[in-house]
């Protein structure tokens, strides 16, 4: 079968950005129409019936073990002023910080919505639920996004897990818009330099197993929503002006104790982030309206702040700030040659599981 032209194959277009050092790729068209009452139903419509996306834009040859992509689709709810949806290469998170902030400076750094300078406001709806956001703005340049996210909340505070290689460990367990299972790095004695990002990846991905097993959770408003996905390993802060440091293991794939895989969330992470905050706060050591700033692995920020305290089933939750930048790196366009053996990516165990 011979190929088509470019005009003639499925084309995705995306913007190429980074926030803080994780890469946050953005479908801006292209995408098929999605079926659902919300962003959270069309997400599930996706991951049904159009996940080939997915694997296309974030497996190779297009992508790579640390990327994320985000593909724009029409809000739901009528005060929101667009939708997206999070891919990463093991799940579909509900909510994402550095994705968001990737998200609203595509929006408004390309023109898809207007800028507003000083500040633009814009509403967005994620799989989590509806966000607000305030941009600062400059000279056509998004310099900061600040957006008030989803409640935040801890479900276990010292809670023992048996894990295997490490024993008995005392780990929190916290909602910040994923399941993160969080434990302390120096307890454990290991370092979060992103030199020794090798063994950070083994030890979380090892964590993460046992405590889905052992301390299984579910979102009180949302029974679809499970975890936990994702591993905080934190630390003392040591850069000048920061609270606290956190190295965030994202699974690439199946779990696998004699080799398990997983990638460093390149930025601090928003929403592990919002957990650990909601964590502190639980324990009386963060107070409303006192900032939490955060550092990843390579020593970027993101400055977290509880604006105010709600509900959210059986539990008390946080309603947390999160802010951050994104810089726009590059626009391509994606195409699908009926020809080419891969139509969906690959992967190969070299990198992947």
């Amino acid at each position: 079968m011979k190929g088509r032209t470019l005009a003639q194959q499925h084309v995705l277009t995306a913007v190429e950005a980074h926030a803080e050092g994780e890469p946050g790729r953005v479908i801006v068209d292209g995408m098929p129409d999605l079926q659902g009452n919300s962003v959270f139903e069309k997400m599930q419509d996706m991951a049904a019936h159009h996940d080939d996306i997915r694997t296309l834009m974030l497996q190779e040859p297009r992508g790579y073990p640390a990327l994320c992509c985000n593909a724009l689709v029409p809000p739901c709810d009528p005060r929101a002023d667009a939708g997206f949806i999070i891919m990463e290469q093991s799940e579909y998170p509900p909510m994402s910080g550095s994705n968001t902030i990737c998200v609203v400076t595509v929006l408004l750094e390309t023109g898809i919505l207007p800028m507003v300078e000083p500040e633009t406001v814009l509403t967005l709806e994620t799989p989590a639920g509806t966000i607000g956001v305030t941009a600062a703005c400059r000279d056509g340049k998004v310099t900061s996004v600040e957006f008030l996210n989803v409640p935040a909340f801890a479900v276990h505070l010292d809670a023992e897990v048996d894990v295997p290689g490490l024993g008995r460990i005392l780990v929190d367990v916290a909602w910040g818009g994923m399941f993160f299972v969080q434990t302390d790095a120096d307890r454990l004695g290991i370092d979060l330099g992103p030199e020794n990002g090798a063994e950070v990846v083994a030890v979380s991905e090892a964590i993460r197993h046992a405590t889905r097993e052992q301390l299984p959770v579910v979102h009180p408003e949302n029974p679809d929503i499970t975890g936990p996905t994702i591993t905080n390993l934190y630390g003392a802060p040591i850069v000048q002006g920061t609270n606290g440091r956190g190295a965030i293991t994202l699974s690439t794939g199946a779990f696998n104790p004699a080799r398990p895989y997983g990638v460093l969330d390149r930025s601090p992470c928003g929403t592990a982030t919002c957990a650990k905050m909601a964590v502190l706060h639980a324990r009386g050591q963060l107070d409303l309206g006192q900032d939490y700033v955060n550092a990843g692995p390579m020593g970027t920020t993101f400055r977290g702040r509880i604006k105010d305290t709600t509900q959210v089933g059986p539990y008390q939750a946080i309603i947390p700030t999160l802010s951050g930048q994104a810089w726009i790196y590059g626009k391509t366009q994606y195409s699908v040659d009926p020809s080419d053996p891969f139509q969906s990516g690959f992967t190969i165990s070299d990198i992947w599981a």
